[in-house]
């Protein structure tokens, strides 16, 4: 029981790190810039996510090792700067959570939109700070994550969207955008997020071979758990956008919820953005740390005090700077580079018996994995070209 509730638990964090505000307002955009055709993208990005992930989780629960450990046994050094580049990621990600967390107290409240972040940060905080703050972050994550995806799918079916036409063309799409899908691969398993389940279910203890089917079906349920949100937000984006609505350029989901559900969508979008913000804030500062606990033992002695500098410093940043939404866009192409690199590390790592300990690591699944480090790699190459 306690095993179900922590793979249960690792799924969530996955889902809901990726879940953010950025993910709110990526799905909502190109949805209106694709229509139905948006369709085709998620089923792509949802495939390639589960290859991804699926291959990250396995090597991680085999090896019993974090990310950048795995990596500098592959290539030393490699881990060092795979840890600082996902850190450094998953701060500048965080201060944009933490800016949506304020965002949402203040669109369900009227607040002010920084203190709402302080209280959010201080919630967060709080949440490591219990005894028990493995069981703590899955509960949280659990509860929220069900809040978010019941609000938006009750406003998904008030928009009314053509679900035939969308599902015709998630197969058969009129047109295809390659910055749209890398950007929603980056988004639900790039940089940090791909790491968040799986160095969860490493400090639960649900590692070795006998656990491989467990980890399995956990990473690919936390892939569907995120694309269930973002397929609810796709449907409740191409309702309003089909029946002629006109969406707020500076808040483009906003609209959506509001057009949707009128004032009470709204408040709802504040909530659900508010859920967003801050499980993310919860899943970037605990991976992102745990990624950095390889490099000293200091951090891995401190590390809750570590996770709380992190929100404290993201909070401060947001504080001084506001909404950093260059710095946003920038570390969104990089994590579509991170990726690939990340992924290439952990595949080479199956050629090496002693983190494999004797596991004979499956044909297809390596095949799969390369087909993503080499499709990500083109994408996320042609996106740069064209920025």
């Amino acid at each position: 029981m306690q095993n179900r509730s922590a793979l249960l638990g690792a799924a969530f964090l996955m889902a809901t790190s990726a879940i953010g505000p950025g993910f709110i307002t990526q799905t909502t955009v190109f949805t209106q810039q694709l229509l139905t055709s948006f369709g085709f993208v998620i089923l792509c990005s949802i495939l390639l996510d589960i290859a991804a992930q699926l291959n990250i989780w396995r090597i991680v629960a085999i090896s019993e090792q974090r990310g950048p450990d795995i990596a500098n046994a592959v290539l030393p050094g490699s881990g060092l700067l795979l840890a600082l580049l996902i850190a450094a990621g998953g701060l500048a990600f965080n201060i944009g959570n933490v800016a949506g967390a304020g965002l949402g107290i203040n669109v369900m409240a009227g607040t002010d939109v920084l203190t709402g972040a302080i209280i959010s940060a201080i919630i967060a905080i709080i949440i490591f700070w219990f005894r028990e703050a493995g069981k703590a972050m899955d509960w949280f994550a659990k509860l929220l994550g069900f809040v978010m995806i019941g609000l938006t799918a009750y406003v998904a079916i008030t928009s009314q969207p053509p679900v035939l036409q969308a599902v015709k063309h998630s197969f058969w799409p009129e047109q295809f955008d390659i910055t749209a899908t890398i950007t929603l691969v980056g988004g639900t398993v790039g940089g940090y997020i791909s790491f968040a389940g799986a160095h969860r279910l490493l400090d639960a203890g649900i590692t070795g071979k006998s656990q491989l089917r467990a980890v399995s079906n956990s990473s690919i349920q936390a892939i569907l758990l995120a694309s269930l949100m973002r397929i609810l937000l796709f449907m409740a984006a191409l309702g309003v956008v089909v029946a002629g609505g006109s969406l707020n350029k500076s808040n483009p989901a906003a609209s959506v919820f509001q057009i949707a559900a009128g004032d009470i969508g709204y408040r709802i979008f504040g909530l659900v953005l508010w859920c967003a913000a801050i499980t993310s804030v919860v899943g970037s500062a605990y991976t992102s740390v745990s990624f950095l606990r390889s490099l000293h033992p200091v951090i891995e002695r401190y590390q809750r005090l570590f996770i709380a500098l992190f929100i404290v410093v993201s909070t401060f940043v947001f504080a001084f700077i506001g909404r950093p939404v260059q710095v946003l866009i920038i570390v969104g192409t990089l994590n579509g580079f991170i990726l690939p690199v990340a992924l290439a590390l952990m595949l080479l790592a199956v050629r090496k018996q002693s983190l494999m300990r004797g596991y004979r690591y499956p044909v297809w699944l390596q095949i799969i994995g390369w087909a993503v480090v080499i499709i990500m790699t083109w994408m996320a190459i042609r996106t740069l070209a064209f920025l």
